[in-house]
């Protein structure tokens, strides 16, 4: 996910928090404008959730990436608050992003729904 996303980001993205990188490749940190540092972490989704915790403090966590990181979120009970964005496109495949997912244990109970122009944004309580 990242290998689309620094670029198009720009030189100052709008996270203007750490963010931190789940992948193999080692890589030095990358800093940009307005706060946005992207640390890479080699060692699994957990020591980066750690790091991301630790670095928020008493802020939320944002979980931002392609559906696989998702998942395993999702399937470690890691998410308490799910947004989609709904855009109405067809762009020919991709990841399904709850194949896979144990859906006995995840509930979801809507929270939000913002109706937008061209797009829909929903808010879900995960449980």
């Amino acid at each position: 996910m990242l290998d689309l996303g620094i670029g198009p980001w720009g030189d100052n993205p709008t996270f203007h928090s750490p963010v931190f990188v789940v992948t193999n490749r080692r890589h030095d940190p990358i800093a940009k404008e307005g706060g946005t540092t992207y640390y890479f972490v080699t060692d699994g989704l957990e020591a980066a959730f750690e790091q991301a915790r630790k670095a928020a403090g008493n802020k939320d966590i944002a979980i931002v990436g392609g559906a696989d990181i998702v998942r395993q979120c999702l399937d470690r009970g890691l998410v308490e608050e799910a947004r989609l964005n709904l855009i109405p496109i067809v762009l020919g495949s991709g990841i399904r992003l709850f194949e896979g997912v144990d859906a006995s244990n995840l509930h979801f109970a809507i929270a939000r729904v913002i109706d937008a122009d061209g797009v829909v944004h929903l808010t879900f309580r995960v449980g």
